[in-house]
């Protein structure tokens, strides 16, 4: 072989094993933008990803179907890709944020007031492009997994109300209960959002105080001060309340009484 031809081959053999990592490197999923922090105080995030209770089924049309990978996958980060069930056809415009949720229940229990479900907000996305009847959004947010099958409603983001400054006795006749937390959670420490089976319906108002009490169970005892909450969201028959102060861990049962006299 020439001096020639050996150069040409070794060229060739270098090129070909330049060549072998870059074959061998499996396809990455198309990207949306650089994920960006979202822009909304730590208090407003927290409560965007709090728990939230269903007597019904809610309406899940529209679904998380996929990634944008060539294997497999449940799991996305911000700045990821995300197919969804949707297109211009049905009024999806890209720009648009949609809350991403997950309904939980019990045994596969239809949500009811005896067995309410529980939504677990798994995060926000925003969309990126869009077709006749798919889309493509991107994750802004994550406050868990995003996975196949999870349903979309649109993002309006809570407001934080301010705690009531007067401090009032608690209306010990009008007790309410706590039911549960994020994902069937049961116990709640300091910080800790749970739901309760009050609302507007009993005069509820965001921002309103709350002593929580625990029943001790013996005869003639007083209830036990487990500490005070925050009304942080209401509905017409639930809210969702923060815990404030605690003296020891609150339950799924406990009661909770509204810091405020009644109307006269």
């Amino acid at each position: 072989m020439t001096r020639n031809g050996r150069l040409l081959a070794v060229g060739a053999a270098l090129l070909t094993a330049l060549a072998l990592p870059a074959l061998m490197t499996p396809v990455l999923a198309q990207r949306g933008p650089a994920p960006a922090r979202p822009n909304l105080p730590e208090d407003v995030l927290a409560l965007a990803c709090g728990p939230r209770v269903a007597y019904t089924v809610p309406d899940q049309s529209l679904r998380v179907t996929g990634g944008q990978d060539s294997f497999m996958r449940r799991v996305w980060a911000p700045g990821e890709l995300i197919t969804i069930n949707g297109g211009f056809e049905n009024g999806i415009e890209v720009g648009q944020v949609y809350y991403v949720r997950r309904l939980q229940t019990k045994e596969n229990h239809k949500p009811s007031r005896e067995t309410p479900g529980s939504i677990r907000t798994a995060g926000w996305v925003r969309v990126y492009a869009t077709d006749p009847l798919m889309s493509l959004v991107t994750v802004v947010h994550a406050c868990d997994t995003i996975d196949v099958g999870d349903y979309l409603e649109p993002f309006v983001a809570p407001v934080v109300p301010k705690a009531t400054a007067q401090i009032e006795k608690p209306q010990k006749e009008n007790y309410g209960r706590i039911i549960i937390g994020e994902g069937f959670r049961r116990t709640f420490g300091k910080g800790d959002f749970f739901v309760v089976d009050r609302g507007t319906d009993h005069g509820i108002r965001p921002g309103d105080r709350f002593v929580v009490y625990r029943e001790r169970r013996t005869d003639e005892n007083f209830l036990y001060d487990l500490g005070e909450a925050g009304a942080v969201e209401v509905g017409p028959e639930l809210s969702t309340l923060q815990a404030i102060v605690s003296r020891d861990g609150f339950s799924a049962g406990d009661y909770v009484a509204l810091r405020r006299q009644p109307k006269p």
